[in-house]
């Protein structure tokens, strides 16, 4: 049952302020087989509203978009759509794109596609679903401008908590088909979580301090109300009789009082212990044996696709136990260069003792005719109850191993790869955006384990912050050349500017020597002496100001 309706006419129209309603969501449900996905009672977005939507994988944060814009239908029920909308979508192909552009465009030109088509249509609504999925930097920064300068509302699902901070307004938490709404970007989010934690922490200890408190006046009341009703056992009957006429007022006090005490617990406000958020742990067994300086170096490494020259006289070095994030821009040759190392292609020296585990953004190692337990353990080198353990600290649990790969979301596809890697016999990690598609927690689990793991790692990423967690070297590809950079992204950029900084300087000096040499000749070519060729110095003069009107435009 699709109950997305769509209206244009100004009564149904409303306004908050100066913002307008642009979508409203009333008792919507959701539910996959006899389990319920989404559940929101309420929900209305205005003009301005940037919301970033987050939860765990399989929280059903694509589903909810999905419904937004009538791929999928709600169960019960309605959602209203007061404008046109846009979809920047996880895995589609673009609109119009040709089988030729299918097969030789990257995924990150891919993604720009669909972000342009989208900004095209001038919609009143923008849902995204993790847009920054094989973007480079500079196309990720272009995409925050743009979704920074949007007139409309956006819904975006995304783990680029960078880009969740720069351009949102507001979060929605999607936890167990329920939403709570935080008027905040990604880190203030985080912020308001925890105090809230701490909040409920506070008073659930209160209560359970009460409770007890309560119960234990309640034991000893009724403990003495029962020794009341109990003669001493030497006592005859007839003052045993006596004894418990006398009590009866006691007791009965006492009783009242138990009574009063059992009301007050039963009134007492129940208060639920916090949950955490169950989120994803994982350790990587020690690499060991890998006792060589330099683990992969490339010499004089030159590629070129027909006539497209990717790289010319490259040079690298890998030593062991380095975490190197690889970066550049779309289609500078980040893939080509892993393909290379895998290949062992000319120029490429590889230490003979490495065993290298490849986790391709494309997820090629699943076999979708199986199982996630059938793909982990045709490669894994541990048994069936080990590979479980890792399953389940990857949030896959008891029946969820016999779950098939085309059921799983993008996220739980990337987990299941990690996880087929981990349990193979392996020393060295090649990673191809490995945080595509994984929830926030999930990526950050994934920082602690790498930053850890004391084997190396060579990792593609745009996630900047992502990157400066776990690299301690950065490989830049740009215009051709590998350089090598001592720390992680921002010390990378940092160490750049510098380097700019420097450069400006070395101009300035250049600019003034130049400027002083053309002082001196024009002095000489108003008063040549005998000794001066003034044809010479007329073209030393002309040499000059062409020198430096390349300064300038430098």
């Amino acid at each position: 049952m699709n109950m997305v309706t769509q209206a244009y006419y100004p009564l149904h129209i409303e306004w908050r302020g100066f913002f307008m309603l642009l979508l409203e969501i009333n008792k919507v449900k959701k539910y996959y087989a006899d389990r319920l996905i989404i559940d929101i009672d309420n929900l209305l977005v205005y003009t301005g509203d940037k919301i970033g939507i987050v939860g765990v994988n399989g929280a059903g944060k694509s589903t909810l978009l999905n419904m937004l814009c009538s791929k999928s239908s709600c169960d019960e029920g309605s959602i209203k759509m007061y404008g046109g909308y846009s979809y920047i979508t996880q895995i589609d192909e673009p609109e119009n794109i040709s089988e030729n552009e299918k097969n030789t465009l990257s995924g990150g030109e891919k993604t720009k596609l669909k972000i342009q088509n989208a900004f095209n249509k001038n919609s009143s609504v923008l849902l995204a679903d993790e847009p920054t999925c094989n973007l480079d930097i500079a196309g990720i920064k272009m995409l925050e401008k743009k979704l920074k300068n949007y007139k409309g509302s956006i819904l975006i699902v995304s783990h680029d908590r960078e880009l969740l901070d720069n351009v949102c307004n507001k979060i929605i938490e999607l936890d167990n088909g329920k939403i709570k709404l935080y008027n905040a970007n990604y880190s203030q989010y985080i912020k308001q979580k925890q105090l809230e934690k701490i909040t409920l922490q506070g008073e659930y200890e209160e209560y359970i301090k009460e409770k007890k408190k309560l119960e234990m006046c309640i034991d000893k009341t009724k403990e003495k109300s029962n020794s009341i009703r109990r003669a001493p056992k030497r006592m005859g009957n007839s003052e045993a009789r006596l004894h418990k006429m006398g009590g009866q007022k006691g007791k009965m006090n006492l009783d009242n009082a138990a009574k009063a005490l059992e009301s007050r617990l039963n009134r007492l406000e129940v208060k639920e212990k916090p949950k955490d958020i169950e989120k994803m742990k994982l350790d990587i067994k020690t690499a060991e044996g890998v006792y060589s300086k330099i683990l992969i170096e490339g010499k004089n490494i030159n590629k070129a696709f027909n006539k497209k020259c990717i790289f010319k006289n490259g040079f690298f070095q890998i030593y062991n136990g380095s975490k190197v994030a690889l970066v550049g821009p779309n289609g500078c040759g980040k893939t080509t260069l892993i393909k290379m190392i895998l290949n062992g292609e000319k120029g490429i020296v590889i230490s003979n003792i490495l065993k290298i585990g490849y986790f391709s953004q494309n997820l090629n190692i699943l076999d979708e005719s199986k199982t996630i337990l059938q793909n982990v353990m045709g490669t894994s080198i541990y048994d069936e109850t080990f590979a479980r353990t890792i399953l389940g600290r990857l949030l896959f649990k008891r029946e969820d191993v016999y779950k098939k790969i085309p059921v799983l979301s993008g996220g739980e596809k990337v987990k299941v790869a990690l996880a087929k890697i981990i349990l193979s016999d392996v020393n060295t990690l090649i990673l191809d955006e490995p945080t595509n598609y994984l929830d926030i927690y999930s990526v950050e689990a994934l920082e602690k384990m790498f930053s850890e793991y004391n084997g190396t790692v060579l990792f593609v990423s745009h996630d900047r912050r992502f990157i400066n967690k776990v690299a301690n070297k950065t490989m830049v590809i740009e215009n051709h050349k590998i350089s090598m950079y001592d720390g992680n992204y921002d010390e990378f950029l940092e160490t750049l500017n510098k380097n700019k900084d420097m450069d400006k300087n070395e101009l300035k000096m250049q600019k003034m020597i130049l400027e002083n040499r053309l002082s001196e000749v024009i002095g000489r070519l108003s008063m040549p002496s005998k000794n001066d060729d003034v044809e010479k110095l007329d073209a030393e003069y002309k040499k000059i100001l062409n020198m430096l009107a390349e300064l300038k435009d430098i």
